[in-house]
């Protein structure tokens, strides 16, 4: 079975309408990298029981971000918010470079304490 890292982010996103089995076998393959053997030894059942167990979980991921798409507009706004961060550096880079204005740089450090408060 080949690890798609998305469901780690997914996890993060709904596990509260994961079973707390499934959360926790997804836990321990997805955060902890644990084999299914590793898993199925910690949890006292079979390999196959944990497969089980995980697919379940990812198809009821998969499931609720498709209707729902959390996960992909948070990954849209964190990279959005990267974007502008990058910006308003830049800004404050080539102001200095080349014709410092203090009201150019208050903005752009408004702009970039603005972000630091949605990364909170």
């Amino acid at each position: 079975m080949a690890k798609d890292l998305k469901y780690a982010f997914l996890i993060e996103m709904y596990s509260p309408v994961l079973t707390e089995n499934q959360r926790s076998m997804m836990e321990m393959y997805y955060y902890e990298d644990l084999s299914l053997a590793e898993i199925a030894d910690n949890c006292g059942i079979s390999r196959q029981g944990v497969r089980d167990s995980i697919k379940r979980g990812e198809s009821a991921l998969k499931d609720l971000e498709d209707k729902l798409g959390f996960a992909e507009k948070q990954l849209k706004v964190d990279r959005a918010i990267y974007k502008i961060r990058q910006c308003a550096k830049e800004i404050v880079w080539m102001n200095n470079k080349y014709s410092y204005i203090s009201d150019i740089e208050v903005s752009a450090n408004d702009i970039l304490s603005a972000l630091d408060t949605l990364e909170e």
